[in-house]
């Protein structure tokens, strides 16, 4: 698990690189009307996104449940009745998108007449680029179920160097730039998709398809992908509903300040979505495999590091927001810092959960996680609405989401110890125990060294020791005496090859 999350950091390292080279080049090479077409229009396709997310979920969860079996005989089928549902779903979104979707953008979206030629072939090339990651999406959750994490870092190489070879072939054509951007953005999409179907159909059997259906296996996986959908937009429509809200009471100045701290939000928490995927196919197998031991130390394990490894990243930019904003941003809009600081709380307290969704996908029985978890997710909407007519500041959205957050956090786990019998109050020790002492100690010392002693000793003094501070913390207080015992061990060894 250790090597899959290096080679995911890795992965999404690069990307992140690279995205904001080939975003402020291609920004400057369309210009930004033509920029903000392309984004308003495309984004208007990715916003299907949670659909891709809830079949992609459900697809990793069968195949690395039927691999996690003592004896995995129907891999195959698995695979075959899934690709079989994602090629009908491609062939619904398609139809849906060239009707429509193609309507909305024609007469709804705020587009220059010029530029209303270009927008459409726009659409119809980010709707066939969406198409073909949907059809993808069986052959990435095989990889991702066999834990060939390396797989996706290399393939990254290969994804990155052609956006960046898209970036300068848009100066070597004389057609329009917005067309050319769509077209050599789908022809990438398509690329990618043939390579990782290579990569299967050479290394795994199973992935060749067959003309298979079995009425069962059907419904059983549809039924558990429509739970997983209405998950998946209980979260999409909270999080865009809170900036409508925002916008109605508010204005666009306070959806760019919540943009930013989305956007800070997000680097931070990819940290431990990388972790996390490395993690949930050995929850999934161990759960199908009847180890159920393993699976609670998984579940446990898992949490916990999610805390720890986000928490280490947090702790500097919390107590350094304003400073950061200044530097990355200049002009700063009102509330960022608040919003910054408050959303990094709220994803310290739902990243502990993310092992939990796993084991209750693993148990199948996701019927009432989903219901009742998205329901308290959706909560938000109305209790935000309340509080903003009221007149209460713009950053109460966010409070709300933070006792929401700690509510469904609670619901998780009781639903999970009735799913697969999860041993609460191991985890109550494990995760939230050690995880309350870490914090406790590291505001201690914030407050007692760097407030009192070391008051005004700059960014990278305050960020150097409070790293400090957080790391000791989680070594003394975090880990057990045996994890204390294995990474030390672990350092012995990486010390002595170094010495070699």
């Amino acid at each position: 698990m250790a090597k899959n999350t290096g080679m995911l950091y890795f992965r999404m390292l690069l990307t992140m690189a690279v995205s904001l080279y080939t975003s402020r080049v291609i920004l400057q090479t369309l210009g930004i009307e033509d920029y903000g077409i392309y984004n308003v229009v495309a984004g208007f396709v990715t916003m299907l996104g949670f659909l891709n997310s809830a079949m992609s979920s459900a697809t990793q969860r069968f195949l690395a449940f039927e691999l996690g079996k003592p004896n995995a005989n129907d891999v195959r089928g698995i695979f075959s009745m899934s690709l079989n549902i994602h090629v009908l779903i491609a062939l619904v979104v398609f139809l849906l998108g060239e009707t429509i979707g193609i309507w909305f953008v024609r007469t709804q979206m705020t587009i220059p007449i010029d530029r209303l030629f270009a927008a459409q072939w726009v659409f119809h090339l980010a709707l066939l680029s969406f198409v073909v990651n949907i059809i993808s999406v069986p052959y990435n959750a095989l990889i991702i179920a066999n834990e060939q994490m390396k797989v996706f870092a290399w393939v990254s190489i290969v994804d990155v160097i052609l956006k960046l070879l898209i970036v300068f072939m848009l100066a070597w054509f004389g057609m329009d730039k917005l067309i050319l951007y769509g077209i050599l953005s789908l022809a990438v999409t398509v690329a990618i998709f043939m390579i990782y179907r290579l990569y299967c159909k050479q290394k795994y059997v199973e992935s060749r398809f067959r003309l298979y259906w079995d009425k069962k296996l059907f419904s059983i996986m549809l039924s558990y992908t429509g739970w997983n959908l209405w998950g998946n937009i209980a979260v999409v429509m909270s999080g865009q509903g809170i900036n409508v809200l925002l916008n109605i009471f508010f204005g666009p100045t306070v959806n760019a300040a919540r943009a930013i701290a989305m956007q800070v939000s997000s680097a931070l928490s990819s940290f431990v979505q990388n972790l996390q995927v490395a993690i949930s196919p050995q929850i999934i197998k161990s759960y199908a495999a009847e180890d159920m031991a393993y699976m609670y130390q998984l579940v446990c394990y898992g949490a916990k590091y999610n805390f720890f490894l986000l928490f280490f990243l947090a702790m500097p930019v919390i107590i350094n927001t304003d400073l950061i904003l200044k530097v990355w941003l200049g002009l700063v809009p009102e509330y960022t810092s608040i919003f910054v600081k408050l959303i990094i709380i709220n994803i310290l307290i739902d990243c502990v959960s993310a092992p939990l969704m796993t084991a209750a996908q693993a148990s199948g029985k996701i019927k009432i996680y989903q219901s009742v978890v998205g329901g308290l997710l959706l909560l938000n909407l109305p209790f935000s609405y309340l509080l903003l007519k009221m007149g209460y500041e713009p950053y109460m959205v966010i409070y709300v989401g933070i006792i929401l957050s700690i509510v469904a956090f609670m619901a998780r786990l009781l639903i999970v110890r009735q799913l697969v019998f999860l041993p609460v109050l191991t985890y109550l020790k494990e995760v939230v125990g050690r995880g309350t002492l870490v914090v406790v100690t590291v505001v201690t010392i914030y407050y007692l060294l760097i407030k009192l002693i070391l008051e005004d000793s700059g960014f990278w003094w305050e960020s150097t020791i409070i790293s400090i501070g957080v790391l000791s913390a989680i070594i003394v207080f975090g880990f057990s005496k045996l994890e204390r015992s294995i990474i030390l061990k672990q350092f012995k060894i990486i010390l002595t090859r170094i010495h070699k």
